[in-house]
Parts: C-alpha cells; sequence; structure tokens
C-alpha cells in the first residue's frame, strides 16, 4: 500500500464534500481523499468508510471495461494516526480538461434549472452542439447500469461528464470518476454483521439514484425490471456480458485493510443486484 504521506502537497482546486489533499506522487498528480468524519448522530463508527467505496465503486467498473479514473488506496499519516485514503488519479492534463455535465446543463434549456429529472438530462443532451448526442446517451445508460449494480445513490449533474481536447476542441465522455457513495459507506461492520439475509436483500433491492423520474428519485432494480425504457434495455444488453461477478469477488477478497466482514458485505449485496441484472438480461437479449 502505497505512503502519502510524504508526497508533495499542492493547492487543492477540486470541489465535493470529502476532506481532500491534491498530492504529486512519483510525478502523478492524486486527488486524495480522507475518511470523512462521519455526519451523523448516533453512529459509533469515527468515519465514513468512503475510501474503500470509492476504491471498490471504481475498480468494478473497470473490471466491467469502462475507461476509468486509476483509483488506489493509500495511507496518511496525519496527527501520528494511520489514515487509509483513497487516491484518485488526475486524468486531465496540458492538452485535456474536465466538463462536469451541470456546466453543459447551466448552457442549454435557458428557460428552466436543470437538476436530475432523468427527462430533462435527456433533453440537455439531445440539444447540445457540442457533444456526440448519440453516444453519449448510450455511455449515460452503459454508466447507469453498473451504479445499479454497486449502488451509487449520488450520480449527480457534478459527477460524471466530457473531457475536451483543447486543441481540436472535441469532447468525449471522461473516465468514470467520483464512485464514493456506493455500496453503503454510512454502515459499520458493527450493523454489517447484525444484518440477516433478508435485511441484506431489502437494502439491495431498495436502492435509489438520486436521478428523477416525475420527481421521484429512481429505484435502480425496479426501474430495470419494468423494462420500459429501451434505452436501458440496450445498455444492459451491451453491458451484461462484461460484468465478471467472479473476477470482482476475487478482487474484493485481495483488498488490504478491508474486514472480512465488510468484504462479505460487498460480495452478496453485488451478487443479489447482479443476479436481477442478469434476470432482466435474460428477458430482452
Amino acid at each position: 500500500m502505497i505512503d502519502f504521506t510524504n508526497a508533495i502537497e499542492v493547492l487543492n482546486n477540486y470541489k465535493g464534500s470529502e476532506k481532500k489533499k491534491t498530492l504529486i506522487y512519483s510525478d502523478k498528480k492524486y486527488l486524495v481523499k480522507f475518511p470523512d468524519p462521519v455526519r451523523e448522530k448516533n453512529k459509533k463508527i469515527s468515519y465514513i468508510n468512503n475510501a474503500f467505496s470509492e476504491y471498490v465503486g471504481s475498480n468494478i467498473f473497470k473490471i466491467c471495461g469502462f475507461k476509468t479514473q486509476n483509483v488506489i488506496l493509500g495511507k496518511y499519516i496525519y496527527k501520528e494516526k494511520e489514515k487509509i485514503v483513497c487516491a484518485c488519479e488526475d486524468f486531465t492534463d496540458e492538452e485535456h480538461v474536465l466538463y462536469e455535465f451541470e456546466s453543459l446543463a447551466l448552457s442549454t434549456n435557458l428557460d428552466k434549472k436543470i437538476e436530475t429529472e432523468l427527462s430533462d438530462i435527456m433533453e440537455v443532451i439531445e440539444e447540445s452542439q457540442t457533444i456526440d448526442s448519440k453516444e453519449t446517451k448510450k455511455k449515460f445508460w452503459d454508466m447507469f447500469v453498473i451504479d445499479s449494480l454497486i449502488g451509487n445513490t449520488e450520480r449527480h449533474n457534478g459527477n460524471w461528464g466530457f473531457l475536451l481536447n483543447k486543441e481540436t476542441r472535441k469532447a468525449e465522455f471522461s473516465p468514470i470518476y467520483d464512485c464514493g457513495s456506493c455500496l453503503n459507506p454510512m454502515l459499520e461492520d458493527e450493523e454489517l454483521e447484525k444484518m440477516s439475509e433478508t435485511e441484506l436483500k431489502n437494502l439491495a433491492i431498495n436502492c435509489y439514484s438520486c436521478i428523477k423520474e416525475k420527481g421521484k428519485k429512481i429505484n435502480y432494480m425496479s426501474f430495470i425490471k419494468e423494462m420500459k425504457n429501451q434505452e436501458c434495455n440496450n445498455a444492459i444488453k451491451r453491458v451484461f456480458a462484461n460484468i465478471h461477478i467472479d473476477e470482482i469477488k476475487m478482487f474484493i477478497d485481495n483488498i488490504e485493510y478491508m474486514s472480512s466482514i465488510r468484504k462479505a458485505f460487498y460480495k452478496k449485496i453485488l451478487e443479489i443486484r447482479y443476479e436481477n441484472i442478469k434476470e432482466m438480461y435474460e428477458k430482452i437479449k
């Protein structure tokens, strides 16, 4: 595990709610996310497990064949205490800049504020003259399918976007990034250990995206099971064969510093969602 304690720190220019530093390690720039202080009362844990969630979620995307931000686990000594951190390699450079979807939304449909209503997101994609709308929709729905697998509750307009080539002005769907709100980071090991099979199944099935349909957050599994969105159905057909669940489980088993309790939880909840997606794939393929 990489020790980032003595890495070169530069001014942090990243947004988001997590505690973070911008560090240079081996000539590469990293956004290094620290365990967040717990924001809810009556929680016994001292921090949120967002580092593990970010690491596992991002690498599941990578295992499934997506172009994904390079994310690694590391450690950082702060006030003589070792903290497990998640280091996200910066995929921008002198030639490429990231434009998040929320920036694109500001320049389209000047008559209303664009938030996370699904129809508004699709409208922005269709209206934009700066992106390939057809390709963007495909990438969006492919991302949606894997977000449903990992239970990403915060794929809002500020954590996906486009990589713009400054010279050619061509914008492409960016690598997947910011997966820290997947896999229930607020649950502590003690809670996971006490969870019954029924509770675990309910947790897997009743997971909501921050994307809304008619003002209500989308329940991932219900939305997929309804099969009413053809673009989502097509994404399931494209993506499912690349969800290598055994490889994902093996990856989880080999993670350092993670408890066996959390590993077992991750594997079980992913298996439940995988089987649900598989069921729909068999129906629509």
